[in-house]
């Protein structure tokens, strides 16, 4: 057969898309297809029509045609077949036929086409390998994705650990008496020197990070051209290719988002085969004009042992709180043992911990409404000011003993009325237009820095300004319960041990 056009066209015979597979001038194709509709007999059905140099071979697709132009002498029977074939493209690309989505996909629809016939002569395609074709999926341009994301995952570990090192740069200028430039809010956009987001709690235990031996970088044959294409597993999987053809490929673990960041310790780089965690988690609520409504610590022991020569073992506890805590000993554990002497093990001395697994040994709980007992007061002071309201937010440490890391303070403000005007600081801000928050950003507040305040004004209702909400991190814990030693049962020898100690928020609000 020679095929010498493909169109869809409406019943008049206008064009809506036509593809020429042969040479052909585009005032013969629209005569051609012009010509059809009136060569067609009323009342009659038929999949051909005839005239002296050509034959139409058309399906109807509701008010449009799929419409062949052949050869005379070519064989109907593949023509009918490839006219199927044809009709079952277009409902691939286009949802309803109407000549309106048809022409808003006569590119695609002319690909799929192409596929099909060539020069004029069939293809041995079905529909599945069409749609393989057309879709062009490329190997390279998968490959060149991958080594795009982990340049992106490169950048944004470099722009951490910069931050971090601007951080502590801050730190150690504070902790010398002196300013750190380049800090605190500027100009109207309301943005601190430094995000929250760039604030990295530090671990208990801070050896420096050992770098890897990469493999050298083989020359790659991608374009250097930027394209940002989609994440997914596919990603990750020629990522995977790659470092096992020795392609130095750096994938960095996905930065936590700031509040989630300034709710999680990082755990010590080495740990010993006897690990302990002790961790304080407080839940606090207090009013606007003063007064706790329910404040609520929680404590636990954790153990962790790795190491089956160190599961017969005791520990020495020092319970040195004085606010009056609750202590509950895990079932397993000798209370009578804990409390006559202060120390953690088994019923059955003849048994180990479980090994590789963290089990809570002990635990406490502290409810009250003691203000004395709030380790950080906030008190927010909203007045208005004719059409704006003046905010003064201060925050003192009532528990000096305390050092809280990464508190960030965020105030609820007014939306649709611009960023707010900051006044005095200690401190960073950030304005989130979205999430109409103000985030007071502190990095460190401890003995030296117990005290400090935000002003700032901004049009909106006292009311507006509520619930101020808390977060922050410290390696000190709340409840002064610790662990002295570790033993061996047997023996009472003493046994090697890395400890992690956190003081953590689950909900701190002034309502």
């Amino acid at each position: 057969m020679v095929l010498l056009a493909a169109a869809v066209c409406t019943k008049a015979g206008k064009a809506i898309v036509s593809r020429q597979f042969v040479e052909m001038t585009r005032t013969r194709i629209e005569g051609l297809l012009a010509a059809f509709p009136k060569l067609m007999s009323t009342g009659k059905q038929h999949t051909f029509v005839e005239t002296d140099s050509v034959r139409y071979v058309y399906q109807p697709l509701e008010k449009l045609y799929m419409v062949l132009v052949t050869t005379k002498n070519s064989n109907i029977l593949e023509d009918l077949e490839t006219l199927r074939l044809f009709s079952r493209v277009i409902p691939e690309y286009c949802r309803v036929l109407e000549e309106g989505e048809i022409s808003e996909h006569c590119f695609d629809l002319i690909f799929a086409f192409d596929e099909i016939v060539a020069l004029g002569y069939r293809e041995n395609v079905n529909l599945a390998q069409i749609r393989t074709f057309t879709e062009m999926d490329s190997h390279e341009e998968k490959v060149f994705r991958a080594v795009r994301e982990t340049q992106e995952r490169e950048a944004n570990a470099e722009m951490r650990r910069k931050a971090k090192e601007l951080q502590q740069a801050r730190r150690d200028a504070e902790r010398a008496g002196k300013k750190a430039p380049g800090f605190g809010g500027f100009g109207s956009s309301g943005m601190s020197g430094i995000s929250p987001a760039t604030i990295i709690t530090d671990s208990i235990v801070e050896p420096e990070k050992p770098k890897l031996a990469l493999a050298p970088v083989r020359p790659s044959g991608p374009s250097k051209a930027l394209k940002l294409g989609a994440k997914g597993k596919e990603v990750d999987n020629f990522v995977d290719k790659l470092k096992s053809e020795g392609e130095n490929i750096i994938l960095p673990s996905a930065g936590k988002k700031a509040s989630e960041a300034s709710k999680v310790l990082q755990p010590p780089v080495n740990t010993e085969s006897v690990h302990l965690k002790i961790e304080d988690k407080i839940f606090l609520t207090c009013g606007r004009d003063g007064g706790v409504q329910n404040m609520e610590i929680l404590g636990m022991i954790t153990l962790r042992v790795s190491d089956d020569k160190n599961g017969r073992i005791r520990l020495h506890v020092n319970n040195n709180d004085k606010k009056g805590v609750q202590l509950q000993t895990h079932p397993n554990v000798d209370k009578k043992l804990f409390t006559a002497e202060s120390l953690i093990g088994l019923k059955n001395p003849e048994k180990s911990f479980p090994l590789n697994n963290d089990v809570g040994v002990l635990k406490w709980r502290l409810q009250s409404t003691d203000e004395s007992l709030i380790p950080l007061t906030i008190n927010c002071w909203p007045s208005e000011s004719g059409s704006n309201c003046d905010v003064n937010i201060e925050y003192e440490l009532q528990d000096e003993s305390l050092e809280l890391n990464d508190v960030i303070v965020n105030i609820p403000v007014p939306s649709g009325v611009g960023a707010p005007v900051i006044g005095d600081i200690d401190g960073e801000y950030r304005h989130d237009s979205r999430k109409n928050i103000l985030e007071w950003c502190l990095p460190v507040i401890d003995e030296n820095n117990k005290s400090g305040s935000l002003e700032f004004s901004i049009a909106g209702k006292p009311n507006d300004f509520f619930p101020v909400s808390v977060s922050f991190v410290s390696r000190r814990n709340y409840c002064d319960i610790q662990v002295a030693k570790v033993t061996h049962v047997e023996g009472d020898s003493p046994v090697k041990y890395s400890i992690e100690t956190s003081f953590v928020v689950d909900k701190y609000e002034i309502l």
